[in-house]
């Protein structure tokens, strides 16, 4: 088991282009770790260059304490698991599970009890014998994972291992992949550019956007107390509805907020969760709601002119139009959409009847939503939530 701590760590290009601006960032000894962002957001090249295979413009990496940015891959010990397995299609199962203890020349002996260990693990013992090529998808990825794992590393890095997958199996793997590493206990860095894997498998997940770090938490965290617009909106899927609203004085002299022509109170269990927001009166604000916020619980309510309602079984997404603008964080900055209405999404109990082409009163619960800066897109005196 190891340690990962990257210190304002760079990377840019010879043509100009930072890809890595300065990253802070530690991986703790047995975590699993995941980075999730968007296309081009960096996370591949931060993997890559704590694997040793992309040059370190600036800063340090320290591995178990140790500053590794002029050691090769082989010196600082690591496991790379890659999208496209890399397997050797003209070995078997073991051998290629094998193969690095075969180039160090371990004994035979202990070379087969240790495939054997690893492909027991794996559930690999009974394919020991076949070529790649007659393996299902989640077989291949396993045979890469075993590869990885015989070699016991200080690290274990992924680079989206499970996009090559269709959906089922997709779900399927991530769950064995959770399983194995919390068994060895192998300090981990996982890339994913899907925000439902990064949720349902790391312990703590690292958000980035154009090479910048813009939260890292636990999975509950992300969710429920985003540092800002950006992470509130990239994490949950569908994702939270953000409009434009006013803080405005309410009843008793209370914060209170307009959304178009209608008028949110913001109670005592909402203003203890939004501490700032008894400073925010006069402004406007980006005004975050969750789709399950929205529905048939909660002290407001707020209506809306529904244009579809799509049936998923346990629960029920309605999509409606509010009068007030959508508001989105981009790369120029905060964004206010130029029409007075928007697109929201509702999470509601699919045993409640809805009717599309209808207006109806959604309840809020008020002590759930959130606010942020319409500038700087940060969070508005956001408590952290427990979550258990």
């Amino acid at each position: 088991m190891s340690t990962l701590e990257l210190i304002n760590l760079q990377k840019r290009y010879q043509n100009g282009y930072e890809a890595v601006p300065g990253l802070d960032l530690e991986v703790r000894d047995g975590e699993f770790l995941v980075l999730v962002g968007p296309s081009g957001c960096g996370k591949s090249t931060v993997l890559r260059m704590v694997a040793g295979l992309e040059d370190i413009s600036g800063g340090d990496m320290l591995i178990d304490g140790v500053r590794v940015n002029d050691m090769g891959p082989q010196q600082r010990d690591i496991a790379m698991v890659f999208q496209s397995y890399a397997l050797y299609p003209n070995m078997t199962v073991g051998e290629n599970i094998g193969f690095a203890m075969k180039l160090r020349k371990t004994d035979k002996a202990v070379m087969a009890t240790k495939v054997a260990e690893v492909a027991a693990l794996l559930e690999l013992d009974k394919v020991l014998d076949r070529k790649p090529g007659q393996l299902s998808g989640g077989q291949r990825q396993r045979v890469a994972m075993g590869r990885a794992i015989v070699r016991e590393p200080k690290l274990f890095l992924m680079d989206e291992p499970l996009s090559n997958l269709d959906a089922k199996l997709r779900v399927q793997t991530r769950a064995e992949i959770s399983r194995l590493q919390r068994r060895l206990n192998i300090t981990t860095m996982y890339v994913t550019h899907d925000q439902v894997e990064a949720m349902t498998m790391g312990d703590r997940v690292a958000v980035l956007r154009r090479g910048y770090l813009m939260q890292c938490a636990t999975p509950q965290e992300l969710y429920h107390t985003p540092d800002n617009l950006f992470v509130g909106q990239f994490i949950g899927s569908p994702s939270m509805n953000v409009v434009r609203a006013e803080v405005v004085e309410g009843t008793g002299g209370l914060p209170a907020l307009t959304v178009g022509s209608q008028t949110i109170q913001l109670d005592d269990a909402a203003l203890a969760q939004l501490p700032g927001v008894r400073g925010m009166i006069g402004r406007s604000v980006a005004f975050g709601m969750r789709p399950e916020v929205l529905g048939d619980e909660g002290t407001s309510s707020i209506d809306v002119d529904v244009e579809l309602v799509e049936m998923l079984g346990a629960e029920l997404l309605v999509h409606a139009t509010i009068d007030a603008p959508s508001v989105k964080q981009t790369d120029e900055g905060v964004e206010i959409g130029e029409s007075n209405t928007s697109m929201i999404v509702a999470s509601m109990d699919a045993r409640i009847r809805v009717n599309a082409a209808s207006r109806m009163s959604l309840t809020l619960d008020t002590s759930r939503i959130h606010l942020f800066d319409l500038v700087t897109g940060d969070a508005i005196g956001k408590a952290k939530v427990d979550v258990g």
